[in-house]
């Protein structure tokens, strides 16, 4: 990771806006666990990669996400990232979007650097599915009639898309056959999936320092996260008006959170969304099977079970 480190610091420097490094730096540089750059260089050195491109597409993808939490950050007007101001608040909205915008331009240029049309095809197709995961966030999350497949197809735009990219874009920069692509393609949707619902779980009872944000976000934005779905599905009549109140009116009083909660847990709507958390963990170790016999196979199989770690 130094030298994909050391690359994303070369790229995000600019000679005519300083505030673009600036910006960048401050998200960037607070201590992400760079999952998805990691995916990436694991799938190329499980398939015997010993060029040198896989750092290009382990930086594109980290600028491809980078640029996609800064867009979101003003779209749900954050105020928090990774425990620290996000950049529109210390900034402004205009600066976040132009300097989102900078960073996809630049993973398009580690792209072509490549030569690989491919991988260009594949991390261009996930850039535009994360797009339309969002805006169908904006139209179905405080739509009391969003269902969990709904949901999934959120989830797999704005979260496993990139997920499954990285470790795909992987493979084919090594060479991997058909069916190895596709193993990797699966096991980055699933563990995206995963990854997606344990932070769902997490909103409902985790821990700010923990998960960088303060526990009640998502309710508190009106975001039909994949527990409140749940809790819908089952809703009585005074349930019901609860939820349209507070998500679909956006009328919210201090005692709304604690009494999301409770109807949460008098449904088992969290321990639900734990289970599908904990099965989605298992379907991306199974689609490693066909995948080479190596240690870092073994390391993407725990990296499914540190995912789901915080709420299993």
């Amino acid at each position: 990771m130094a030298r994909v480190n050391a690359l994303i610091r070369d790229r995000m420097s600019s000679r005519h806006a300083p505030r673009i490094p600036e910006v960048t730096a401050h998200l960037v540089e607070a201590g992400g666990k760079r999952m998805r750059p990691m995916l990436t260089l694991a799938a190329a050195k499980m398939l015997g990669y010993s060029g040198e491109y896989h750092i290009n597409l382990a930086a594109a993808v980290e600028f491809i996400h980078t640029a996609t939490l800064l867009h979101d950050d003003v779209v749900d007007e954050s105020r928090q990232r990774r425990g620290r101001p996000t950049a529109n608040l210390l900034w402004d909205n205009k600066s976040s979007v132009l300097v989102g915008d900078f960073l996809f331009a630049r993973s398009f240029l580690l792209m072509v650097e490549t030569g690989s049309l491919r991988v260009l095809d594949i991390l261009a197709n996930a850039s535009a599915t994360i797009s339309e995961g969002e805006v169908l966030q904006l139209t179905a999350s405080q739509d009391l009639k969003t269902d969990e497949d709904i949901y999934r197809q959120i989830v797999r735009g704005k979260t496993a898309a990139l997920f499954s990219a990285a470790t795909e874009s992987g493979g084919v920069i090594a060479g991997a056959s058909e069916a190895q692509v596709r193993a990797l393609h699966d096991y980055g949707d699933a563990l995206g999936i995963a990854f997606q619902i344990v932070d769902d779980v997490l909103d409902f009872g985790g821990v700010a320092a923990v998960i960088g944000k303060n526990t009640g976000d998502d309710f508190r934005e009106r975001k039909l996260t994949l527990p409140v779905i749940k809790a819908v599905a089952q809703a009585d009549a005074r349930e019901r008006a609860f939820w349209v109140r507070t998500i679909e009116k956006g009328q919210q009083g201090p005692e709304d959170l604690a009494e999301a909660m409770t109807i949460l847990q008098r449904h088992g709507a969290l321990e639900a969304a734990r289970e599908d958390a904990l099965a989605w963990a298992a379907r991306a170790r199974n689609a490693l099977k066909v995948l080479p016999d190596h240690p870092v196979r073994a390391m993407l199989a725990d990296l499914s079970d540190f995912v789901v770690s915080r709420v299993a």
